[in-house]
C-alpha cells in the first residue's frame, strides 16, 4: 500500500484568460503535516479546490489520487464521503444555527423523517471535547469569537470521519494565543494518524509544525522541502516564492515627523446594542505629518471600534470627546464627511465592508471618489477607465482586465484594489486596519512600500496590526491598547516585543 496518502500528477486549470495552475505535481505523505506556501495568486487556493471537488473533475487537466484511487469528485460531498474535508479562510458556518446543528448540517441521520436532536447533543459533546472547545452545544455560532468558530469547523470536519484535513489559512483572524491552541491541536492530530494540509503565509508558525513544505509560485509547484533534513528557513522559503531574495521585508524611509495633524481628546464610545458598555473609555492620543502611527494590542481590545468611531462615526450607539484635524475642531457625523476632510480608511474586513466582490475591479476603485469622474451626476466612463487603469499599474495589481470581478482576485490584489479606492480620494490621513491579513511576503513588502511613498508625500498613515514585527518594522510610535483603554506609548528606538506585550497585560 502506497505511503502517500494524496498525489497530484500535472495538474492543469484554466481561467477565461488565466492559466491559474500548470503542471503542478506533489505527494502528501499519510500522517504527516504538509504546508503549501506561495504569495497570493500563486494557485494554492485553486489547487485545493480541485483536490476537494470544489472545481469538478472534468474542469482540469491531470490526475489527483486519493488513499491510492484516482479522483472523480464533482462537489465537496463527494470527497467528503471519502474521507477529505477542507477548511475555508472564510468559515461556512451558519450564524444562526447552535454549535451542534453546524457540526452534523448535512449529515444527520432520520427515522420516518425525524432527527434525534438528543443523540446529536450528545455525539457533538466527543468532537468538542476533541477539539478543546469548552461550549455547550446548544450555543449559537454567532455568539462565538473567530477562534471558537474555527474549532467549530475542525469538530464538524472530524465528525465526517475526516483522514485528511485542507485547512485554509487557518490563524490569519486568530490572536496570538489562539494561533498556538490551533497548531497545537494539528499537532495531536499528526499524533492521531490524520494528515494536514496547510496553507499560511505565517512562515515561523509553517516552520514549527509542517514536516513538509511545498512552494508554488506563478501557478507551478517549484520545490518541496523536508523542514528537518534541509535545515529550512524563512529566508529558503521566501526566494522561492517570490523568485528572488527579499534581504528588506520592510523598505527603509528616513522618518521626519513634523506638526501635529490629528489629535483625539478623551475619547469614549458605547456599545451599538448595550448602550451603557464604553467599548473604549478616555482615549487620548495625536498624530503628527509624515509619521506613521501604529496601535497594537489584543483581539478586543478596542483599536479598530476606536478607529471606526473616527471615521465618520461608523462604530458605537455613541461617542463622547473631541476630535481635531488640522488644529480644528471636529465633527464627523458620517464617513462622507470624514472623505471630505481628507481621512481614508480601510477595514480588516475587505470582503465585508471594503469591496463590493460582485462587481468589476474599475468600480470598486473608484466608488469614494465619483466625484471626480461625473459631471451632473453622469460619470465619464473613459475617466473612470483612466483612473482604475492608472492604479492598477501604479499598485500592481495582477489582473487581465479592470472589468474583471473583485471575487475572482487573490488575497493580495484585493487588498490593493481597496488601497487604490482609498487613495483616490486622496486622504492626508490615512487609517489602515490589518494592511497585510492573509496576504504574502511579496504583496506585503508592495504595501509596505505603497505606504512609505505616502509618507515621502507628506502624509500621515495610522496602522492597527496585531503581527509585532510589522509594527516594529514600520512605525515611527506605538501606541498599546487594552480593555480599551490606550495602556502606554513606546517610540521606535525603545519598542520591543516584549515591552508591547507587557504594557498589553500590565500597563
Amino acid at each position: 500500500m502506497s505511503e502517500y496518502i494524496l498525489e497530484i500528477k500535472n495538474l492543469t486549470k484554466d481561467f477565461p484568460g488565466v492559466r491559474a495552475l500548470e503542471n503542478v505535481s506533489l505527494k502528501i505523505k499519510k500522517g504527516e503535516i504538509h504546508s503549501l506556501c506561495g504569495e497570493n495568486g500563486a494557485g494554492k487556493s485553486t489547487l485545493t479546490s480541485c483536490i476537494s471537488g470544489v472545481y469538478p473533475r472534468n474542469s482540469y487537466e491531470g490526475k489527483i489520487y486519493f488513499k491510492g484511487r484516482e479522483t472523480n469528485y464533482n462537489s465537496v460531498k463527494d470527497s467528503e464521503n471519502e474521507g477529505l474535508a477542507i477548511i475555508h479562510q472564510e468559515l461556512a458556518l451558519s450564524p444562526y444555527l447552535s454549535i451542534y446543528e453546524n457540526i452534523f448540517l448535512g449529515h444527520m441521520d432520520t427515522k420516518f423523517g425525524i432527527i434525534n436532536w438528543n443523540k446529536y447533543i450528545k455525539e457533538s459533546k466527543h468532537y468538542l471535547e476533541i477539539v478543546g472547545l469548552n461550549e455547550p452545544p446548544e450555543t449559537v455560532v454567532s455568539k462565538l469569537g473567530v477562534g471558537k468558530q474555527q474549532l467549530v469547523e475542525i469538530a464538524r470536519a472530524l465528525s465526517k470521519k475526516a483522514e485528511l484535513l485542507i485547512l485554509d489559512e487557518p490563524t490569519s483572524s486568530l490572536n496570538d494565543d489562539e494561533s498556538e491552541k490551533l497548531l497545537d491541536l494539528i499537532l495531536e492530530f499528526k499524533r492521531q494518524g490524520i494528515t494536514s494540509v496547510i496553507i499560511s503565509h505565517k512562515l515561523n508558525e509553517v516552520l514549527k509544525v509542517a514536516d513538509t513544505v511545498t512552494i508554488l509560485r506563478d501557478g507551478r509547484s517549484i520545490s518541496t522541502y523536508d523542514v528537518k533534513a534541509d535545515n529550512l528557513t524563512e529566508d529558503m522559503i521566501i526566494k522561492d516564492m517570490v523568485g528572488r531574495d527579499l534581504t528588506h521585508r520592510f523598505p527603509e524611509r528616513k522618518s521626519s515627523p513634523g506638526e501635529t495633524v490629528m489629535e483625539v481628546k478623551n475619547w469614549t464610545i458605547y456599545h451599538p446594542d448595550f448602550h451603557k458598555i464604553k467599548v473604549v473609555n478616555n482615549v487620548s492620543f495625536y498624530l503628527r505629518r509624515g509619521e506613521i502611527l501604529a496601535f497594537c494590542g489584543p483581539m478586543g481590545a478596542g483599536r479598530t471600534e476606536l478607529m471606526m468611531s473616527l471615521f465618520g462615526n461608523s462604530y458605537g450607539y455613541r461617542s463622547e470627546g473631541e476630535l481635531f484635524i488640522n488644529g480644528k475642531k471636529t465633527k464627523l457625523k458620517r464617513p462622507r464627511a470624514a472623505i471630505n476632510i481628507g481621512l481614508g480608511y480601510v477595514s480588516e474586513d475587505r470582503k465585508t465592508l471594503g469591496l463590493v466582490l460582485i462587481q468589476d475591479i474599475k468600480t470598486n476603485i473608484t466608488h469614494a471618489s465619483l466625484g471626480k469622474i461625473s459631471k451632473f451626476g453622469v460619470i465619464n466612463n473613459q475617466k473612470e477607465i483612466k483612473e482604475a487603469e492608472r492604479y492598477r499599474k501604479d499598485m500592481n495589481i495582477r489582473t487581465p482586465s479592470i472589468n474583471q470581478f473583485v471575487r475572482n482576485l487573490s488575497g493580495g490584489n484585493q487588498q490593493k484594489v481597496v488601497l487604490s479606492k482609498a487613495l483616490m480620494a486622496n486622504p492626508e490621513i490615512f487609517i489602515i486596519d490589518e494592511p497585510t491579513r492573509g496576504i504574502d511576503v511579496g504583496a506585503k513588502t508592495e504595501i509596505y512600500g505603497i505606504l512609505n511613498n505616502m509618507i515621502a508625500a507628506g502624509k500621515s498613515v495610522i496602522m492597527i496590526s496585531s503581527e509585532l514585527p510589522e509594527a516594529l518594522g514600520m512605525a515611527d510610535r506605538i501606541y498599546v491598547m487594552n480593555e480599551g483603554r490606550i495602556k502606554g506609548e513606546l517610540p521606535k528606538n525603545e519598542a520591543t516585543q516584549e515591552k508591547i506585550m507587557h504594557l498589553a497585560l500590565v500597563g
